[in-house]
């Protein structure tokens, strides 16, 4: 990679990551679902009017919207909203390649070698310690919601490889118009109309702040840069770059918050990083998928064969995004 691309990856990485902290950030100032509806409608407006038709079947679009944007996301904000750290947060969700390998193995037949398992392995031990040690110190019904939206995240993985979208900020951007009324209707049912005003009522420059950065930056900047990486370098050598995610995580998160990182939040970081790694740098698959499944991976990947690799908040998908 060229420096300048090199930079760009660096750079989407540091904003998926700090992203987990501004989301902390804004659930000050709105409610969990609300604060989704809010992104996914500044990310598609007006982005919507500048990018042009969709170029996938809506069905794929949809499905993504209602996967990524409603459940993903939702399950993610309300999980934070519920005391789950920012940094660990950014940590858990990749976790999502785990998920990602188990539907494409269930639904498209793609079965992983040894090494990617024993990767997988790995990254689920790091879980285990993470689960453990936010058992003892913080709710574990909070992160079992992050766990969740983690799993979502792999459906929706599996979904956009089979989309198979030629343009991914087209994409994203005609995704984000699908979860934005399903979560209005889920804040107004669930947080309450008075709650949702007085949110609005009270908007203030940080309140802006935020919504722009997790749409605008995040979003639309995140996912429309990482497609133009991907167009110009293979997916092994833009995938890797990722996992800096809960690196600029955790380390935004302890500088910005105050969040503490012990020693067993390190051991889990390593677990999961280095379990991820070998999931998804680890050379292709053992047996061949079925065609219409290797059709399908070819026009989403020059390696047909490697995990999709979605970076968190988008995100996304990312995942990366995530990113978030």
């Amino acid at each position: 990679m060229r420096p300048a691309h090199l930079a760009l990856a660096v750079l989407v990485a540091a904003v998926w990551g700090v992203n987990f902290t501004v989301v902390e950030i804004g659930l000050g100032h709105f409610p969990p679902l609300l604060f989704s509806a809010l992104r996914f409608l500044v990310a598609a407006v007006p982005a919507v009017f500048l990018v042009g038709r969709p170029k996938v079947a809506w069905k794929w679009i949809v499905a993504v919207g209602l996967v990524l944007g409603v459940a993903k996301f939702g399950l993610l904000f309300v999980g934070m909203d519920a005391g789950m750290p920012a940094g660990l947060s950014s940590l858990v969700l990749q976790i999502q390649s785990v998920f990602t390998a188990a539907v494409a193995f269930a639904v498209l037949g793609e079965r992983p070698t040894r090494v990617r398992l024993l990767g997988m392995v790995v990254a689920l031990a790091g879980i285990g310690v993470a689960a453990v040690d936010e058992g003892a110190s913080g709710p574990l019904g909070a992160f079992a919601l992050v766990v969740a939206a983690a799993a979502c995240w792999g459906v929706s993985n599996v979904l956009t490889r089979r989309a198979a979208p030629p343009d991914a900020l087209n994409f994203m951007v005609w995704v984000s118009t699908v979860p934005v009324l399903p979560l209005l209707a889920l804040s107004l049912l669930t947080e309450g109309p008075e709650r949702d005003l007085a949110a609005l009522r009270a908007l203030d420059r940080q309140g802006v702040g935020t919504v722009v950065y997790v749409a605008w930056i995040t979003t639309v900047f995140g996912f429309g840069a990482w497609g133009w990486l991907l167009r110009h370098h293979p997916a092994s050598t833009v995938a890797p770059f990722s996992l800096l995610v809960p690196v600029f995580g955790m380390t935004s998160a302890a500088v910005l918050l105050d969040e503490p990182v012990n020693g067993a939040r390190w051991c889990a970081a390593a677990l999961l990083v280095g379990g991820v790694a070998l999931a998804s740098l680890a050379p292709g698959r053992t047996s061949p998928a079925p065609a219409r499944t290797a059709q399908a991976s070819a026009r989403t990947s020059p390696e047909p064969a490697a995990p999709v690799v979605h970076p968190v908040d988008v995100g996304t998908s990312g995942r990366p995004g995530a990113g978030s």
